[in-house]
């Protein structure tokens, strides 16, 4: 068993740890007090053994770098990064809520009446990213939380990367193949200079999985499941849901074209096309404690 990189009560820098929310193989998050404000924060703090990992403090050094420039109610602010003295961390937004792939596996279908709000939010934050010259390159339902009041936030920029300019495409060579497999491009696949546009096609697979229950494409293997990004064409998702409208269904392989130029050329754009259309021919109700109970 790992050992915790602090204590409950323990002091990091200006904060005061209160209490350990999550932890994951590199990365332990806490929930914190910045005493001095009086402010609720969230503390994510490298591992012990991944201190001198220099790749680890880069991802987390470029997750500061990318969400400190942002100020978006959709996107999770970032205060501080401190390394020295050890450990690392990030300090972070407090946000208590789940992610979007638990509400989905919580709630199933009683979700899908909150989708709407919820698919806006995480469209407009993704936007601001957009705006601000970043690629976000990690785009997943794991990666927006889903708070009170259906209140999104995007998180973990650590795979984030500035877009190129007319030079840096032209001399800056390929990227570095990384993201979740379900949700990536084909050009992030193929290693290829990236744009804002492998966002949209990443967000098109989260919106899919959102309103499917599975993602738009699955795999025997890593090699099967990124060659149907390269080649299949996206499912229908009117097909896996019948209440979803022909338009809303065709915006989404839309968002999924192989091609850059074939998708909405931003976010913008799709959340105009989006509010053109409703999503649902019938609009999902929540279901009532005697339903719930009698299911």
């Amino acid at each position: 068993m790992i050992e915790h990189v602090v204590r409950e009560q323990q002091y990091l820098g200006s904060y005061r740890l209160l209490k350990l929310v999550g932890s994951g193989r590199k990365c332990q998050v806490w929930d914190a007090m910045h005493d001095a404000k009086a402010e609720r924060r969230a503390c994510k703090i490298v591992m012990p053994q991944y201190e001198k990992d220099a790749e680890q403090l880069g991802l987390i050094r470029r997750e500061f770098e990318a969400a400190n420039e942002l100020n978006h109610p959709n996107v999770i602010r970032v205060y501080e990064f401190n390394h020295e003295p050890s450990p690392a961390f990030l300090a972070m937004e407090y946000f208590p809520s789940v992610n979007l792939k638990q509400l989905l596996l919580q709630e199933r279908e009683d979700a899908h009446y909150r989708l709407t709000k919820i698919i806006t939010e995480a469209a407009a934050g993704l936007d601001h990213v957009h705006e601000h010259n970043w690629i976000h390159r990690d785009i997943k339902p794991d990666n927006f939380l889903v708070g009170a009041d259906d209140k999104v936030k995007l998180i973990d920029f650590a795979l984030a990367e500035r877009k190129r300019g007319f030079l840096g495409k032209l001399f800056g060579g390929k990227s570095k193949v990384q993201g979740t497999r379900s949700y990536m491009s084909p050009e992030q696949v193929r290693a290829a200079s990236l744009d804002h546009r492998t966002d949209i096609y990443s967000f098109g697979c989260t919106v899919f999985e959102m309103l499917a229950g599975r993602p738009p494409f699955t795999g025997a293997s890593t090699n099967d499941l990124l060659n149907k990004h390269l080649r299949t064409a996206p499912p229908s998702l009117e097909a896996m849901n019948r209440n979803v409208t022909t338009e809303f269904s065709n915006l989404i392989k839309k968002t999924m074209a192989k091609n850059p130029a074939d998708r909405p050329q931003s976010m913008a754009e799709f959340l105009t096309l989006m509010k053109a259309h409703r999503i649902f021919k019938t609009q999902p109700r929540k279901k009532t404690e005697t339903e719930s109970e009698s299911a």
